[in-house]
């Protein structure tokens, strides 16, 4: 016989290694629907495909392809709150449901723009233009709309023009210089091009089951180069903002987070409670459609009032004015509507914008505290002697407030929660708003940390644990199929710690020995499953809290940075006088005694 030449020999070699690929891949792919059997009950088996068949093509490109098994893994019913698909359950009577789609579109596009003010206000107009003065207008450099194009997420879903987010990344040397163009000629003329602000408006289901039009939330697709217009205009707005501005919105601020929201709140409900035959009432208003209900020409009075130039100004009402917007609901699109009022969910600056229309909602009295993090608006009322004149006088004003400014106050889910730990309680009235009667809760999802009225964190420690079990399923499914350690930990840091960690600084030190256990419990199981040691929650706590202690002390405009007052030494901070174990226990307290252990 003839000897194998080395050509021969080598597709001998390769033909052997494809099958051995072929034969692991059918393997596992042989395991993964044994385990699509006994979980199809609770998820979907087009899921639970796509799933494996990641996992199984990173057996040659673990680190390749991670990123979009976690992705997919995201999208699974239960890991996250993503909803992956859009069922429109809705429609009008009388109609099938090609028709009932159809006419739901329309039906959603004037829905949506219910908020629409007939008729400027002319008063806030001739303001608006007579406080205009000569100030330079903003202008862009081509290297920052570079970085901006680079910057841009190539999976951005495209806007009614139909330029996808990819073609915007991948060719930003050649577009840069002429969208530098067009948007310093559109800053200095305070104009908009129409097509840059027309948007469709995807309706995206608030809950499972739709009885509705108000269980839709609209978000808006707008064109990707506008959003990186917005992104230019955003960081500039940022630089022209005074620092002392609402300190107590936590939202699109430096050095702030809803973390910091939740432990003022929590802070200055504690220390008014240090003193007996007090007590605390919150209240936690919801707004319907907040973003849409901005008035533009009010909105630039309060600009201006807060010191931005006249063009950025203009350029910002010219950017709320005249925009059109259709409803796709589907492959049916419903006609247009040009709208004066409001900025569209999905924009970048309509968050900032927001937050500025409503920094001068702020407590006109000492024994309460207005909160906000973004529309999220939280007032603390703070009672002594039984006399609740000044709270009751500020929801009074809350409300005005809102009719004034064009925002809807949903009292229906305006929620109160009362924190009481009087022995001789008494029987307390309820809130009313607008003739309504504001419901009280025993326990209220704040910020995303569930608060009880005896502040004792069960509700929150059995939602962060139900959370993480239920990603810790998905951590072992990753585990029977070989992935590395290393990306073991990644999923784990990513998917599970960060469930465990949230907002973590002002609620561990308060939690009971038993609810710290089985806390404890998720990460001595996930460590077991990845085989490598994960850092205690004892641990990540201590490291967080005490990383957002020197940030706070750092920043002087923090609401937080007053509390840490020096000792005469100068070396060390004074703890808190605490008379229970809430305010020792609390996250200032704990910071303090941190950064006294680690100076």
């Amino acid at each position: 016989m003839a000897p194998r030449t080395d050509a021969a020999a080598h597709c001998s070699s390769r033909s052997v290694f494809c099958f051995l690929l072929f034969l692991r891949v059918s393997v596992w792919m042989s395991v993964f629907f044994i385990i699509i059997h006994r979980v199809e009950s609770t998820y979907s088996r087009q899921d639970l495909l796509i799933l494996g068949l990641r996992c199984a093509s990173s057996i040659t490109s673990d680190y390749h392809n991670f990123h979009s098994i976690l992705e997919d893994i995201m999208r699974v019913p239960g890991s996250t709150n993503y909803k992956t698909t859009t069922n429109y359950n809705y429609k009008p009577c009388n109609t099938t449901l090609t028709e009932g789609n159809a006419s739901l579109a329309e039906e959603l596009n004037h829905f949506f723009a219910r908020f629409e003010v007939k008729g400027p206000e002319a008063a806030a107009a001739k303001t608006s233009d007579s406080s205009s003065t000569s100030s330079p207008s903003l202008m862009v450099q081509e290297y920052e709309v570079r970085r901006t194009l680079r910057a841009v997420n190539p999976r951005k879903a495209a806007g009614p023009d139909g330029v996808t987010a990819r073609v915007l990344k991948e060719c930003a040397d050649q577009l840069a210089g002429e969208f530098t163009k067009i948007f310093n000629t559109s800053l200095s003329q305070s104009c908009i091009p129409p097509c840059l602000k027309s948007a469709t408006i995807v309706p995206l289901p608030k809950r499972t089951n739709i009885s509705s039009l108000n269980d839709y939330r609209p978000v808006a697709l707008t064109p990707v180069i506008m959003k990186c217009f917005e992104k230019l205009v955003q960081r500039h707005i940022m630089s022209c903002l005074p620092p002392t501005l609402d300190p107590l919105q936590f939202a699109y601020r430096a050095n702030r987070s809803t973390e910091d929201a939740i432990a003022t709140t929590l802070h200055t409900t504690i220390s008014h409670l240090e003193v007996q035959g007090r007590y605390a009432r919150l209240l936690f208003v919801d707004f319907s459609s907040a973003f849409n209900t901005i008035l533009p020409d009010r909105l630039i009075v309060k600009l201006l009032e807060i010191g931005l130039p006249s063009t950025t100004c203009r350029w910002i009402r010219d950017f709320l004015s005249d925009r059109v917007q259709r409803v796709r609901v589907g492959p049916h699109l419903s006609s247009a509507l040009s709208l004066n009022t409001g900025s569209p969910q999905g924009c970048v600056l309509s968050p900032l914008l927001y937050t500025l229309y409503t920094h001068d909602c702020v407590s006109t009295h000492p024994d309460n505290a207005v909160i906000k993090f973004a529309d999220d608006t939280t007032v603390v009322g703070l009672i002594s002697g039984r006399d609740e004149t000044a709270y009751r006088a500020e929801v009074q004003r809350l409300s005005d407030w809102c009719v004034d400014n064009n925002l809807d106050l949903n009292t229906n889910k305006t929620k109160e929660l009362v924190v009481d730990f009087r022995r001789r309680k008494s029987e307390l009235r309820p809130v009313s708003i607008n003739g309504e009667c504001v419901e009280r809760v025993s326990s209220f999802k704040f910020l995303g940390v569930h608060i009880d009225t005896d502040l004792q964190w069960s509700s929150n420690t059995s939602a962060v644990l139900k959370k993480a079990q239920k990603r810790l399923h998905f951590l072992i499914i990753l585990r029977k199929m070989d992935l590395k350690k290393e990306l073991l930990t990644v999923f784990y840091r990513c998917l599970i710690e960060s469930v465990l960690t949230y907002c973590i600084g002002v609620w561990f030190s308060s939690c009971t020995t038993a609810q710290r256990k089985a806390l404890q419990r998720v990460i001595n199981m996930a460590q077991k499953i990845i085989g490598h040691p994960l850092p205690s929650l004892k641990d990540l706590y201590s490291t967080r809290c005490l990383k957002r202690a020197r940030s706070i002390l750092r920043d002087g405009t923090h609401p937080g940075h007053g509390v840490f007052k020096l000792l005469p030494s100068a070396r060390r901070f004074r703890l808190l006088r605490s008379r229970t174990n809430r305010l020792k226990d609390s996250f200032y307290n704990r910071a303090i005694a941190l950064i006294n252990a680690n100076s």
